[in-house]
Protein backbone atom coordinates (compact mmCIF):
# COMPACT_ATOMS: atom_id res chain seq x y z
CA UNK A 1 0.00 0.00 0.00
CA UNK A 2 1.20 3.53 -1.23
CA UNK A 3 2.33 6.19 1.75
CA UNK A 4 2.33 9.44 0.83
CA UNK A 5 4.06 11.23 3.65
CA UNK A 6 5.37 14.49 2.22
CA UNK A 7 3.96 18.36 1.95
CA UNK A 8 5.60 21.03 0.24
CA UNK A 9 7.40 24.09 2.01
CA UNK A 10 9.32 26.96 0.79
CA UNK A 11 10.86 24.75 -1.93
CA UNK A 12 11.09 21.90 -0.51
CA UNK A 13 9.36 18.46 0.00
CA UNK A 14 9.17 17.71 3.99
CA UNK A 15 7.66 15.06 6.35
CA UNK A 16 4.57 16.85 7.99
CA UNK A 17 4.56 18.07 11.60
CA UNK A 18 1.04 16.16 11.74
CA UNK A 19 0.52 12.44 12.53
CA UNK A 20 -2.48 11.85 11.39
CA UNK A 21 -3.41 8.98 9.15
CA UNK A 22 -5.80 9.07 6.38
CA UNK A 23 -7.12 6.38 4.17
CA UNK A 24 -7.33 6.64 0.56
CA UNK A 25 -9.59 4.34 -0.96
CA UNK A 26 -10.12 3.15 -4.82
CA UNK A 27 -13.85 4.11 -5.66
CA UNK A 28 -14.04 1.25 -8.43
CA UNK A 29 -13.00 -1.34 -6.35
CA UNK A 30 -13.50 -0.40 -2.85
CA UNK A 31 -9.84 -1.53 -1.48
CA UNK A 32 -7.42 0.94 0.51
CA UNK A 33 -4.71 1.73 -1.81
CA UNK A 34 -3.09 4.49 0.06
CA UNK A 35 -2.45 6.09 3.56
CA UNK A 36 -1.46 9.71 3.91
CA UNK A 37 0.11 11.71 6.40
CA UNK A 38 -1.75 15.11 6.88
CA UNK A 39 -0.31 18.27 7.55
CA UNK A 40 -1.05 20.25 10.83
CA UNK A 41 -1.34 24.11 12.09
CA UNK A 42 2.43 24.24 12.50
CA UNK A 43 2.87 22.67 9.64
CA UNK A 44 0.30 25.63 7.99
CA UNK A 45 1.90 28.13 10.22
CA UNK A 46 5.30 27.13 8.28
CA UNK A 47 3.98 26.85 5.20
CA UNK A 48 2.44 30.98 5.43
CA UNK A 49 5.64 32.05 6.81
CA UNK A 50 7.49 30.97 4.03
CA UNK A 51 5.13 32.25 1.40
CA UNK A 52 5.14 35.88 3.45
CA UNK A 53 8.93 35.58 2.96
CA UNK A 54 8.90 34.70 -0.57
CA UNK A 55 6.35 37.71 -1.45
CA UNK A 56 8.55 40.73 -1.57
CA UNK A 57 10.41 38.54 -4.38
CA UNK A 58 7.18 38.27 -6.49
CA UNK A 59 5.75 41.70 -5.76
CA UNK A 60 8.86 43.41 -7.29
CA UNK A 61 8.95 41.19 -10.24
CA UNK A 62 8.52 41.81 -13.30
CA UNK A 63 5.37 41.28 -15.78
CA UNK A 64 7.62 39.49 -17.67
CA UNK A 65 9.06 37.17 -15.45
CA UNK A 66 5.77 36.97 -14.41
CA UNK A 67 4.87 35.54 -17.87
CA UNK A 68 8.11 33.57 -18.06
CA UNK A 69 7.37 31.74 -14.95
CA UNK A 70 3.68 30.96 -16.00
CA UNK A 71 5.50 29.69 -19.18
CA UNK A 72 7.19 27.36 -17.07
CA UNK A 73 4.55 26.10 -15.11
CA UNK A 74 2.52 25.09 -18.19
CA UNK A 75 5.42 23.58 -19.56
CA UNK A 76 6.09 21.68 -16.62
CA UNK A 77 3.04 20.10 -16.29
CA UNK A 78 2.46 19.37 -19.58
CA UNK A 79 5.31 17.01 -19.54
CA UNK A 80 3.74 14.44 -17.31
CA UNK A 81 0.18 14.64 -19.09
CA UNK A 82 -0.17 10.79 -19.28
CA UNK A 83 0.50 10.40 -15.80
CA UNK A 84 -1.80 13.20 -14.52
CA UNK A 85 -4.48 11.25 -16.20
CA UNK A 86 -3.86 8.11 -15.44
CA UNK A 87 -2.91 9.13 -11.75
CA UNK A 88 -6.68 10.73 -11.83
CA UNK A 89 -8.76 8.47 -13.12
CA UNK A 90 -6.94 5.45 -10.68
CA UNK A 91 -7.31 7.43 -7.34
CA UNK A 92 -10.72 8.96 -8.74
CA UNK A 93 -12.79 6.53 -10.39
CA UNK A 94 -13.67 9.14 -13.31
CA UNK A 95 -13.42 8.53 -17.05
CA UNK A 96 -10.56 8.91 -19.15
CA UNK A 97 -12.14 11.60 -20.87
CA UNK A 98 -12.86 14.14 -17.95
CA UNK A 99 -9.38 13.42 -16.52
CA UNK A 100 -8.36 13.90 -20.18
CA UNK A 101 -10.17 17.68 -19.68
CA UNK A 102 -9.13 18.12 -16.08
CA UNK A 103 -5.84 18.16 -17.25
CA UNK A 104 -5.95 20.14 -20.45
CA UNK A 105 -7.78 22.44 -18.42
CA UNK A 106 -4.38 22.69 -15.43
CA UNK A 107 -2.22 22.95 -18.51
CA UNK A 108 -4.00 25.49 -20.50
CA UNK A 109 -4.75 27.73 -17.21
CA UNK A 110 -1.03 28.85 -17.05
CA UNK A 111 -1.02 29.96 -21.01
CA UNK A 112 -4.51 31.39 -20.72
CA UNK A 113 -3.40 33.42 -17.82
CA UNK A 114 -0.13 35.00 -18.90
CA UNK A 115 -2.07 35.75 -21.81
CA UNK A 116 -4.06 38.01 -19.69
CA UNK A 117 -1.21 38.93 -17.88
CA UNK A 118 0.34 40.34 -21.05
CA UNK A 119 -2.11 42.92 -21.27
CA UNK A 120 -3.32 43.76 -18.58
CA UNK A 121 -3.12 47.48 -17.68
CA UNK A 122 -1.61 47.77 -13.95
CA UNK A 123 -1.60 51.56 -13.71
CA UNK A 124 -3.90 53.82 -15.32
CA UNK A 125 -4.68 57.48 -15.02
CA UNK A 126 -7.60 58.65 -13.12
CA UNK A 127 -7.56 62.93 -13.35
CA UNK A 128 -3.85 64.07 -11.92
CA UNK A 129 -4.05 60.50 -10.07
CA UNK A 130 -2.38 57.38 -10.89
CA UNK A 131 -4.20 54.11 -9.89
CA UNK A 132 -2.01 51.05 -9.30
CA UNK A 133 -3.60 47.88 -8.99
CA UNK A 134 -1.23 45.79 -6.34
CA UNK A 135 -0.63 42.44 -5.35
CA UNK A 136 -2.47 40.84 -1.57
CA UNK A 137 0.16 39.31 -0.30
CA UNK A 138 -0.19 35.89 1.05
CA UNK A 139 -2.88 33.91 -0.69
CA UNK A 140 -4.80 30.79 0.48
CA UNK A 141 -6.25 28.71 -2.42
CA UNK A 142 -8.50 25.67 -0.61
CA UNK A 143 -9.19 23.56 -3.58
CA UNK A 144 -12.19 20.54 -4.18
CA UNK A 145 -11.29 17.48 -4.79
CA UNK A 146 -13.75 17.16 -7.86
CA UNK A 147 -11.30 18.54 -10.43
CA UNK A 148 -8.09 18.52 -8.82
CA UNK A 149 -5.84 19.93 -10.71
CA UNK A 150 -7.46 22.38 -12.78
CA UNK A 151 -8.72 24.02 -9.59
CA UNK A 152 -5.01 23.87 -8.28
CA UNK A 153 -3.25 25.04 -11.35
CA UNK A 154 -6.38 28.03 -12.78
CA UNK A 155 -6.22 29.47 -8.88
CA UNK A 156 -2.13 29.48 -9.07
CA UNK A 157 -1.82 30.71 -11.97
CA UNK A 158 -3.57 34.11 -11.04
CA UNK A 159 -1.92 34.10 -7.88
CA UNK A 160 1.60 34.25 -9.79
CA UNK A 161 0.00 36.83 -12.73
CA UNK A 162 -0.74 39.18 -9.75
CA UNK A 163 2.77 38.74 -7.96
CA UNK A 164 1.40 37.41 -4.55
CA UNK A 165 2.54 34.17 -3.28
CA UNK A 166 0.72 30.69 -2.41
CA UNK A 167 -0.35 28.77 0.32
CA UNK A 168 -2.85 25.74 -1.07
CA UNK A 169 -4.86 23.45 0.53
CA UNK A 170 -6.34 20.59 -1.41
CA UNK A 171 -8.39 18.31 -0.89
CA UNK A 172 -7.17 14.58 1.34
CA UNK A 173 -9.57 12.87 -1.14
CA UNK A 174 -6.97 13.84 -4.01
CA UNK A 175 -3.70 13.65 -2.05
CA UNK A 176 -2.20 10.95 -4.99
CA UNK A 177 -2.86 13.93 -7.61
CA UNK A 178 -2.05 16.75 -5.47
CA UNK A 179 1.74 14.79 -4.72
CA UNK A 180 1.70 14.66 -8.48
CA UNK A 181 0.97 17.55 -9.37
CA UNK A 182 3.20 18.73 -7.09
CA UNK A 183 6.46 17.08 -8.21
CA UNK A 184 5.71 19.53 -11.87
CA UNK A 185 5.16 22.48 -9.91
CA UNK A 186 8.52 22.13 -8.17
CA UNK A 187 10.35 21.37 -11.47
CA UNK A 188 9.21 24.52 -12.87
CA UNK A 189 11.83 25.92 -10.43
CA UNK A 190 10.28 29.20 -9.18
CA UNK A 191 11.15 31.01 -6.15
CA UNK A 192 11.26 29.30 -2.92
CA UNK A 193 8.38 30.26 -0.80
CA UNK A 194 5.91 31.36 -3.89
CA UNK A 195 4.00 27.80 -3.54
CA UNK A 196 3.70 26.15 -0.71
CA UNK A 197 1.06 22.81 -0.15
CA UNK A 198 -0.05 21.22 2.17
CA UNK A 199 -2.55 18.38 1.94
CA UNK A 200 -5.11 18.18 5.21
CA UNK A 201 -8.08 18.45 6.93
CA UNK A 202 -10.76 21.32 6.45
CA UNK A 203 -11.11 21.88 10.02
CA UNK A 204 -7.43 22.10 10.44
CA UNK A 205 -5.03 23.26 7.51
CA UNK A 206 -8.39 25.43 6.14
CA UNK A 207 -9.35 26.93 9.49
CA UNK A 208 -5.63 28.16 10.40
CA UNK A 209 -5.70 29.66 6.66
CA UNK A 210 -8.95 31.11 7.63
CA UNK A 211 -7.73 32.54 10.77
CA UNK A 212 -4.36 33.24 10.23
CA UNK A 213 -3.17 37.00 10.22
CA UNK A 214 -0.73 36.68 7.77
CA UNK A 215 -2.89 35.73 4.57
CA UNK A 216 -4.32 38.58 2.71
CA UNK A 217 -6.87 36.53 0.87
CA UNK A 218 -8.91 33.22 0.26
CA UNK A 219 -10.27 31.19 -2.82
CA UNK A 220 -12.02 28.80 -1.82
CA UNK A 221 -13.95 26.35 -4.02
CA UNK A 222 -16.48 23.95 -2.64
CA UNK A 223 -19.77 23.70 -0.68
CA UNK A 224 -21.59 26.57 0.41
CA UNK A 225 -21.55 24.85 4.12
CA UNK A 226 -18.29 25.28 4.00
CA UNK A 227 -18.22 28.67 2.26
CA UNK A 228 -20.02 30.51 4.94
CA UNK A 229 -18.04 29.43 7.88
CA UNK A 230 -14.95 30.82 5.79
CA UNK A 231 -16.25 33.97 5.37
CA UNK A 232 -17.49 33.95 9.05
CA UNK A 233 -13.76 33.69 9.59
CA UNK A 234 -11.93 36.01 7.00
CA UNK A 235 -14.11 38.87 8.59
CA UNK A 236 -12.07 38.72 11.72
CA UNK A 237 -8.59 39.96 9.37
CA UNK A 238 -11.25 40.81 6.78
CA UNK A 239 -9.28 38.79 4.20
CA UNK A 240 -11.00 39.37 0.71
CA UNK A 241 -12.81 36.26 -0.35
CA UNK A 242 -13.07 34.53 -3.60
CA UNK A 243 -16.01 32.06 -2.81
CA UNK A 244 -17.21 29.40 -5.63
CA UNK A 245 -19.66 27.16 -4.03
CA UNK A 246 -22.76 25.26 -5.13
CA UNK A 247 -25.57 25.12 -8.06
CA UNK A 248 -28.60 23.47 -8.87
CA UNK A 249 -28.65 24.66 -12.23
CA UNK A 250 -31.79 24.89 -14.25
CA UNK A 251 -31.68 23.97 -17.91
CA UNK A 252 -34.81 25.47 -19.30
CA UNK A 253 -36.64 24.07 -22.92
CA UNK A 254 -38.53 26.31 -24.91
CA UNK A 255 -41.54 25.01 -25.85
CA UNK A 256 -40.16 24.88 -29.59
CA UNK A 257 -37.26 23.05 -29.23
CA UNK A 258 -35.54 20.28 -30.68
CA UNK A 259 -35.97 17.09 -28.20
CA UNK A 260 -33.51 15.11 -30.37
CA UNK A 261 -30.96 17.47 -29.90
CA UNK A 262 -31.79 18.73 -26.12
CA UNK A 263 -32.30 15.51 -24.06
CA UNK A 264 -29.18 14.29 -25.13
CA UNK A 265 -27.22 17.56 -24.45
CA UNK A 266 -29.51 17.62 -20.59
CA UNK A 267 -28.17 13.90 -19.65
CA UNK A 268 -24.88 15.45 -21.09
CA UNK A 269 -24.48 18.71 -18.43
CA UNK A 270 -26.43 16.64 -15.48
CA UNK A 271 -24.05 13.59 -15.32
CA UNK A 272 -21.02 15.96 -16.05
CA UNK A 273 -18.07 13.69 -13.23
CA UNK A 274 -20.77 11.58 -12.66
CA UNK A 275 -22.81 14.52 -11.32
CA UNK A 276 -20.19 15.60 -8.90
CA UNK A 277 -20.13 19.14 -10.62
CA UNK A 278 -21.51 22.42 -9.41
CA UNK A 279 -22.29 23.72 -12.69
CA UNK A 280 -24.52 20.19 -13.45
CA UNK A 281 -27.60 21.24 -14.85
CA UNK A 282 -29.76 18.96 -12.66
CA UNK A 283 -33.34 20.61 -12.83
CA UNK A 284 -34.85 20.21 -16.20
CA UNK A 285 -37.76 22.61 -16.96
CA UNK A 286 -39.87 21.88 -19.86
CA UNK A 287 -43.75 22.98 -21.23
CA UNK A 288 -46.10 20.90 -20.05
CA UNK A 289 -47.84 20.12 -23.24
CA UNK A 290 -44.36 18.41 -24.41
CA UNK A 291 -44.17 16.45 -21.05
CA UNK A 292 -45.09 12.97 -22.39
CA UNK A 293 -42.31 13.67 -25.63
CA UNK A 294 -39.86 14.37 -22.77
CA UNK A 295 -40.06 11.53 -20.85
CA UNK A 296 -40.28 9.55 -24.58
CA UNK A 297 -37.08 11.33 -25.14
CA UNK A 298 -35.29 10.52 -21.85
CA UNK A 299 -36.39 6.84 -21.48
CA UNK A 300 -34.88 6.30 -24.95
CA UNK A 301 -31.20 8.48 -24.16
CA UNK A 302 -30.99 7.36 -21.41
CA UNK A 303 -28.94 4.23 -22.65
CA UNK A 304 -26.00 6.84 -23.83
CA UNK A 305 -25.26 7.08 -19.82
CA UNK A 306 -23.45 4.11 -19.02
CA UNK A 307 -22.01 3.42 -15.67
CA UNK A 308 -18.09 2.32 -16.49
CA UNK A 309 -18.01 3.52 -19.64
CA UNK A 310 -18.70 7.18 -19.62
CA UNK A 311 -19.99 7.66 -16.10
CA UNK A 312 -17.90 7.31 -13.06
CA UNK A 313 -18.29 6.71 -9.37
CA UNK A 314 -18.79 8.40 -6.64
CA UNK A 315 -16.00 9.79 -5.18
CA UNK A 316 -16.27 8.05 -1.77
CA UNK A 317 -18.85 5.66 0.18
CA UNK A 318 -19.92 8.41 2.04
CA UNK A 319 -20.84 9.82 -0.90
CA UNK A 320 -22.10 7.41 -2.35
CA UNK A 321 -24.81 6.86 0.15
CA UNK A 322 -25.68 10.19 0.39
CA UNK A 323 -26.78 10.23 -3.63
CA UNK A 324 -29.08 7.11 -2.51
CA UNK A 325 -30.90 8.57 -0.26
CA UNK A 326 -31.98 11.54 -1.67
CA UNK A 327 -32.83 9.18 -4.55
CA UNK A 328 -35.14 7.46 -1.47
CA UNK A 329 -36.50 11.09 -0.46
CA UNK A 330 -37.58 11.83 -3.92
CA UNK A 331 -39.76 8.29 -4.18
CA UNK A 332 -40.96 9.30 -0.16
CA UNK A 333 -41.79 13.06 -1.62
CA UNK A 334 -43.93 11.92 -4.73
CA UNK A 335 -41.75 12.37 -7.59
CA UNK A 336 -42.63 9.87 -10.36
CA UNK A 337 -38.80 7.54 -11.18
CA UNK A 338 -38.86 7.62 -14.58
CA UNK A 339 -35.20 5.90 -14.98
CA UNK A 340 -33.14 4.16 -12.92
CA UNK A 341 -33.38 4.50 -8.39
CA UNK A 342 -31.79 3.37 -5.63
CA UNK A 343 -28.72 0.50 -5.74
CA UNK A 344 -25.82 0.15 -8.31
CA UNK A 345 -26.43 -0.42 -11.92
CA UNK A 346 -26.60 -4.15 -13.37
CA UNK A 347 -23.50 -6.05 -13.62
CA UNK A 348 -22.00 -3.93 -10.67
CA UNK A 349 -21.01 -5.57 -7.22
CA UNK A 350 -18.47 -3.51 -6.38
CA UNK A 351 -17.92 0.17 -6.72
CA UNK A 352 -19.73 3.11 -5.90
CA UNK A 353 -21.20 3.16 -9.25
CA UNK A 354 -24.51 5.31 -9.26
CA UNK A 355 -27.74 4.74 -11.44
CA UNK A 356 -28.07 7.29 -13.63
CA UNK A 357 -31.44 8.61 -12.86
CA UNK A 358 -34.91 10.34 -13.98
CA UNK A 359 -37.32 11.98 -11.74
CA UNK A 360 -40.60 13.34 -13.60
CA UNK A 361 -43.74 15.38 -12.46
CA UNK A 362 -40.97 16.73 -9.56
CA UNK A 363 -42.22 20.55 -7.75
CA UNK A 364 -39.57 22.99 -7.43
CA UNK A 365 -40.37 22.74 -4.02
CA UNK A 366 -39.33 19.21 -3.37
CA UNK A 367 -36.01 18.34 -1.38
CA UNK A 368 -34.44 17.10 -4.88
CA UNK A 369 -35.04 19.78 -6.63
CA UNK A 370 -33.68 22.47 -4.53
CA UNK A 371 -30.49 20.91 -2.51
CA UNK A 372 -27.38 19.95 -4.22
CA UNK A 373 -27.31 16.02 -4.84
CA UNK A 374 -23.74 15.81 -6.43
CA UNK A 375 -24.82 12.65 -8.21
CA UNK A 376 -26.58 11.54 -11.89
CA UNK A 377 -29.78 12.71 -10.75
CA UNK A 378 -32.17 15.03 -12.82
CA UNK A 379 -35.51 16.10 -11.98
CA UNK A 380 -38.04 17.17 -14.25
CA UNK A 381 -40.33 20.33 -13.61
CA UNK A 382 -42.99 21.19 -15.96
CA UNK A 383 -43.83 25.49 -16.56
CA UNK A 384 -47.02 26.81 -18.42
CA UNK A 385 -45.38 29.86 -20.40
CA UNK A 386 -41.93 31.53 -20.60
CA UNK A 387 -42.40 33.68 -17.66
CA UNK A 388 -43.51 30.71 -15.25
CA UNK A 389 -40.39 28.95 -16.41
CA UNK A 390 -38.21 31.59 -15.37
CA UNK A 391 -39.39 32.10 -11.94
CA UNK A 392 -38.90 28.67 -11.21
CA UNK A 393 -35.50 28.82 -12.62
CA UNK A 394 -34.24 31.31 -10.03
CA UNK A 395 -36.54 29.94 -6.91
CA UNK A 396 -33.59 28.31 -5.29
CA UNK A 397 -30.99 29.99 -3.06
CA UNK A 398 -27.94 29.26 -6.22
CA UNK A 399 -27.25 31.09 -9.19
CA UNK A 400 -24.52 29.58 -10.61
CA UNK A 401 -25.22 28.16 -13.69
CA UNK A 402 -27.90 27.73 -16.23
CA UNK A 403 -28.84 26.76 -19.90
CA UNK A 404 -32.00 27.86 -22.09
CA UNK A 405 -32.21 25.84 -25.65
CA UNK A 406 -35.25 26.95 -27.76
CA UNK A 407 -35.35 27.61 -31.82
CA UNK A 408 -36.09 31.27 -31.50
CA UNK A 409 -32.93 32.79 -30.79
CA UNK A 410 -34.55 36.45 -29.93
CA UNK A 411 -36.51 34.32 -27.28
CA UNK A 412 -33.79 32.13 -25.99
CA UNK A 413 -31.82 35.09 -25.67
CA UNK A 414 -34.60 37.29 -23.54
CA UNK A 415 -35.18 33.91 -21.23
CA UNK A 416 -31.22 34.25 -20.71
CA UNK A 417 -31.27 37.88 -19.59
CA UNK A 418 -33.82 36.91 -16.81
CA UNK A 419 -32.15 33.91 -15.39
CA UNK A 420 -30.33 34.70 -12.19
CA UNK A 421 -26.90 33.29 -12.67
CA UNK A 422 -23.30 33.93 -13.02
CA UNK A 423 -23.24 31.66 -16.66
CA UNK A 424 -25.80 31.02 -18.98
CA UNK A 425 -25.30 28.76 -22.01
CA UNK A 426 -27.69 29.10 -24.90
CA UNK A 427 -28.41 26.27 -27.35
CA UNK A 428 -24.98 24.48 -26.16
CA UNK A 429 -21.85 24.24 -23.95
CA UNK A 430 -18.80 26.46 -25.00
CA UNK A 431 -15.32 26.68 -23.52
CA UNK A 432 -14.46 30.23 -23.30
CA UNK A 433 -11.58 30.55 -20.69
CA UNK A 434 -11.16 34.42 -20.39
CA UNK A 435 -14.58 34.67 -19.62
CA UNK A 436 -16.03 35.33 -15.73
CA UNK A 437 -16.87 32.23 -13.72
CA UNK A 438 -18.71 32.23 -10.23
CA UNK A 439 -21.90 32.89 -9.01
CA UNK A 440 -25.45 34.75 -7.35
CA UNK A 441 -26.61 34.57 -4.09
CA UNK A 442 -25.05 31.56 -2.54
CA UNK A 443 -23.39 30.61 -4.95
CA UNK A 444 -20.72 32.52 -4.40
CA UNK A 445 -18.68 35.66 -4.13
CA UNK A 446 -16.40 36.88 -6.76
CA UNK A 447 -15.22 35.51 -9.89
CA UNK A 448 -12.62 33.45 -11.09
CA UNK A 449 -10.58 33.15 -14.43
CA UNK A 450 -9.99 36.30 -17.44
CA UNK A 451 -9.29 39.96 -16.29
CA UNK A 452 -12.10 39.60 -13.97
CA UNK A 453 -10.56 36.75 -12.03
CA UNK A 454 -7.14 38.57 -12.10
CA UNK A 455 -8.54 41.46 -10.63
CA UNK A 456 -10.00 40.02 -7.56
CA UNK A 457 -6.20 39.05 -6.53
CA UNK A 458 -5.52 43.07 -6.64
CA UNK A 459 -5.79 46.29 -4.37
CA UNK A 460 -6.10 49.12 -6.40
CA UNK A 461 -3.72 52.13 -4.95
CA UNK A 462 -4.21 55.75 -5.71
CA UNK A 463 -1.24 57.91 -5.96
CA UNK A 464 -2.12 62.16 -6.03
CA UNK A 465 0.24 64.63 -6.39
CA UNK A 466 3.97 64.64 -7.30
Amino acid sequence: MKTINHIYINGQFITPHGNELFELVNPTTEETVAQVQLADVEDTRQAIAAAKAAFPIMRSASREQRMAWLQQLHDAVKSREVELIDTMVEEYGCMPAFAQGTVNHAIDSFMQMRDVLAKFPFETRVGNARVIMEPLGVVGLITPWNGNYGFIASKLATVIASGSTAVIKPSELSARQTALITECLHAAGLPNGVINIVTGRGDVVGAEITRHPDIAKISFTGSTAVGKTIARGAVDTLKRVTLELGGKSANVLLDDVDLQQAIPRALQVMSWNSGQACIAGTRLLVHENRLEEVKAQLRQDISQLEPGKNVGTAVTAQQYERVQAYIRKGVEEGAELLCGGEGRPAGFERGYFVKPTVFVNVRNDMTIAQQEIFGPVLSVITYKDDAEAIAIANDTVYGLQAYVSGKDAQRTQTVASQLIAGRVFVNGVYNEPQVPFGGFKQSGIGREFGTFGLEGYLEPKAIMGQ
